[in-house]
Formats: structure tokens, sequence, C-alpha cells
């Protein structure tokens, strides 16, 4: 079966450019070049991925991206016109998958899209739910559940989250999570993984500002507390 692509770009040459590109590896492709364009492809069918600009002429790209996040995990793949650090972590916080700094070369951008579609796809190591007091993570729906109530997360953060539990206990390096869930490498200022954490943090933690669940080893990664006191 054929992926789908949306790219929200306004760039109409580099459009045309990926479109070409992605399409000679087995991609459809749609192009709008505009967010309001973008917002109501995605409302009326539905996409394997979304490649999205960060500078667009009507709506940017982080206020599409929290858009999309509000009701859809597509994977989002943003791109970046000066790929500052801080544009990146805005957008991941957001809930973007990943991120591409401009001028890239059209090799990378479909390793990384093959990369998120590989982790929305594929199966977990193992079926079942994981429990901790009251903390669910359903792999087989692929659902975070606190208290009963689902929690959302991307589908790199739910990945990522479900390394750290099958791990419980265990100190995790940043090189070994990226390992786990078959993140690519990054630039070694770049903290996503930190970003990533934050955000699985907010959605499982009573206090993201102290947590009990995920703790944080300075110099050396993340332990994930499997013992109940992590809920009193």
């Amino acid at each position: 079966m054929t992926e789908r692509i949306l790219m929200i770009e306004d760039d109409a040459r580099l459009a045309g450019m990926v479109r070409e590109y992605l399409a000679g590896a087995g991609f459809r492709v749609s192009v709008r070049g505009s967010a309001g364009e973008g917002l109501a492809a995605l409302a009326r069918e539905p996409f394997d991925a979304l490649v999205l600009d960060v500078m667009l002429p009507d709506i940017d790209g982080f206020e599409v991206c929290r858009r999309v996040r509000s009701s859809s995990d597509v994977p989002i793949l943003m791109l970046t016109a000066r790929g500052e650090p801080t544009d990146r972590i805005v957008g991941l916080e957001l809930g973007a998958d990943d991120y591409l700094p401009k001028p890239f070369e059209p090799r990378e951008l479909l390793a990384r899209l093959r990369a998120i579609l590989r982790r929305r796809g594929a199966p977990e190591k193992r079926a079942g739910t994981l429990r901790f007091g009251r903390l669910e993570i359903d792999r087989d729906a692929r659902a975070v559940r606190l208290d009963g109530a689902e929690r959302a997360l991307t589908s790199y953060q739910f990945a990522l989250l479900v390394a750290m539990a099958e791990h419980a206990g265990k100190v995790l390096t940043r090189e070994t999570l990226m390992d786990l869930v078959k993140g690519e490498p990054l630039e070694a200022f770049d903290r996503s993984i930190d970003v990533h954490v934050s955000r699985i943090r907010a959605a499982i933690e009573d206090d993201p500002k102290q947590p009990r669940r995920i703790i944080t080893v300075r110099g050396a990664g993340y332990v994930f507390a499997k013992l109940q006191d992590a809920d009193r």
C-alpha cells in the first residue's frame, strides 16, 4: 500500500523537488502552499505523515503543529529554515516527531521520513499492558493511561516511554534510548531526548517539575521508577 505524505510548504520549487524525489521512492505526495490549505486537506483525507515548514505565509508551522496534535497523532517532520536549536526544541515540545534544517539533502529527508513511519508502524517487542500503580502502558493499543484517563503522546514519545518502562529500575543513557527506539543520530548539542522526556513527564507525572516516575540521573541519563512509591 502506497503511503501518503502531505507537505505544507510555500516554496513551490522546493516542494516540487521533494514531491518528485519522494514519488520516486514510492510515496504519494500532496503539496499545499499555505497552512490553511494544509489543515483543510488533513481534515478531509487521511495521510500517513506530514512534512511541515515552519515559515508559512498565513500561520506559522508551530501553530499548525499545535493544531494538528490537538486531534491527530499523524507523524510530523518539521522543516526549519534557520536550523536554530530553539526552533527545533519548540517544534518537538509541540509534538513534532523529528525536524530537518534547511537546506537539506532529499536523501536525508527520505531517511528521516522512513524512520518516523517505521516507529509508528512497527509492532512492539512484546504485547500486553505494562502496569505501574496508576500508570498503564498498553502496547497493543499504543495507549497510555493514568488513573484510567488516556494521555496523548506522539508515536516517538510512546516508543520512548515503552523503552524506559521495559527497563524499569535501570539507568539508560540518551544514546541507549535512541538506539532502543531506533532514532536517528542527532547533533551532540541537541537535547531532543530531553525535550521528549519533558513531554512524557507532562503527560504522566502529577508534578512534571518534581517527577517521581521518570528520574534524571545527572551525568548518566534517566531511570524509570518501577516502585509503587512513585504514585504516593
